[in-house]
């Protein structure tokens, strides 16, 4: 993968880029927060703002971008309040000096409030319905919400960087093949559970809310996991999750064994941030963004965490 894979990125290509959709630029460009892929807001003439998503080289199949668009297409289709690309000529992953991206309606927003109940049953009743759009069918190119994904690679690219401390190599080493194991056993112990199309990575920065309740704006990382993976983030206790749990199950079943995933999958997340910080390292945006990962002290506690993780029932 480039090291800085938006170098040749620049705020005349990203113009250039509306202007090819028969769109007028009118010269205003605004960077919104991204990490992973590249997002700015663009001002059109006589025209609301749009929303430009350029997507990080490399990263995603182009057939998986297209199951991307076609889910928020199908739900929005259903009337759910999520923001979904705009298509030009029928095509909605756009290609322009070497970058793939998308243009999307702007939408704004403020962050939900996790602390209201009302707030929370209304997002669970969304998820619901989102997930009840998300069970009709099944992607073919996204990944999957498991060990393979958010353990074993994670780690081999923490294994493969030089931001781990070398004296700290065999004990993250030792730390992930404990917690995978323990993760294997509990999951092992809860069986299988149902697999549908989700969101994802349902977390309040991906929600915002209006004075007509809630919309999604990112589908960047939906995946195939279990109903649970899209309630767990947004649950700050037991009580939040009741919250979440009392809207969803109004609208559609919800299998209660699903949380027992919940430190499981709170367990691979911590792993794969780990991992993600790692392989994007060498993005100039990522040693702004966390210059904490450079520090031995972080990794030493990352490394007592796994055990911790590990050891927890």
């Amino acid at each position: 993968m480039t090291a800085a894979p938006y170098v040749n990125l620049t705020p005349d290509l990203v113009l250039d880029a509306a202007g090819a959709c028969g769109l007028w630029p009118d010269g205003r460009l605004l960077a919104l927060n991204s990490y992973e892929n590249r997002v700015w807001q663009i001002g059109i003439e006589d025209a609301v703002p749009v929303i430009a998503k350029f997507y990080r080289p490399n990263r995603w199949s182009d057939a998986a971008i297209a199951e991307e668009h076609a889910f928020a297409l199908e739900l929005a289709a259903d009337e759910l309040p999520v923001v979904a690309p705009l298509a030009f000529d029928g095509r909605t992953l756009l290609e322009h000096g070497g970058y793939r991206y998308a243009l999307y309606p702007r939408r704004g927003g403020r962050a939900p409030s996790l602390e209201s109940a009302e707030q929370l049953q209304w997002l669970g009743r969304l998820i619901a319905r989102l997930h009840g759009v998300g069970s009709r069918r099944a992607f073919a190119h996204r990944e999957r919400i498991d060990r393979a994904t958010l353990m074993t690679r994670p780690a081999q690219a923490v294994l493969a960087s030089a931001l781990l401390p070398p004296h700290l190599a065999e004990a993250y080493r030792a730390g992930v093949q404990r917690l995978d194991a323990a993760l294997a056993a509990r999951m092992e112990a809860i069986g299988p559970v149902r697999q549908l199309r989700l969101h994802g990575d349902c977390h309040p920065g991906n929600l915002l809310w209006t004075d007509a309740g809630p919309h999604f704006v990112d589908l960047d990382d939906a995946r195939t996991g279990p109903a649970v993976q899209d309630l767990w983030m947004l649950a700050h206790d037991d009580a939040a999750m009741d919250a979440l749990l009392e809207g969803y199950t109004s609208m559609c079943d919800f299998d209660p064994s699903e949380l027992a995933l919940v430190p499981a999958l709170r367990a691979m997340r911590q792993v794969h941030h780990a991992g993600w910080i790692a392989q994007r390292w060498a993005d100039p945006a990522f040693p702004a963004a966390f210059p904490f990962a450079a520090e031995p002290r972080w990794w030493e506690q990352h490394v007592a965490d796994l055990h911790e993780l590990a050891d927890t029932p």
